[in-house]
């Protein structure tokens, strides 16, 4: 929904939201916009409302602010690749057993370290989801 408004200048209708986000998940069925919209109407609009970021009156969806992080939840990965943080988690997984293998300590801490952010990274971008 912050993506659509950025594009339509922070503010749109509500129903050209719900076919926006319709086509972006890939079913523009009936049955799914109607999912779409009362997701929209009982969980996303009301907390974005409360937090300062849409405001919402007469069916027009107005973005007052654009959160901090907003990208790192936006990452969009087409149906067969995969998440950056998915690369990343295999990528250090792969230097942990080098370092192992070599019997390198720092090239071991390096690859824990970004272990540990990838699986972080991971996690935020799958709850969302």
């Amino acid at each position: 929904m912050v993506e659509f408004l950025q594009k339509k200048n922070g503010h749109a209708e509500l129903r050209d939201i719900v076919e926006y986000i319709a086509e972006m998940e890939g079913d523009t069925a009936r049955k799914h916009r109607k999912s779409v919209y009362v997701s929209l109407m009982q969980t996303h609009i009301p907390k974005l409302e409360r937090e300062g970021v849409v405001t919402f009156n007469h069916g027009i969806v107005t973005l007052l602010k654009i959160p901090d992080d907003v990208t790192v939840y936006m990452e969009v990965v087409n149906k067969h690749d995969i998440s950056w943080s998915a690369f990343y988690l295999g990528t250090s997984l792969i230097f942990i057993v080098a370092g192992w293998y070599l019997g390198s300590m720092p090239l071991l801490l390096a690859a824990l370290v970004y272990l540990a952010i990838s699986i972080v990274h991971h996690r935020k971008i799958n709850r969302l989801v």
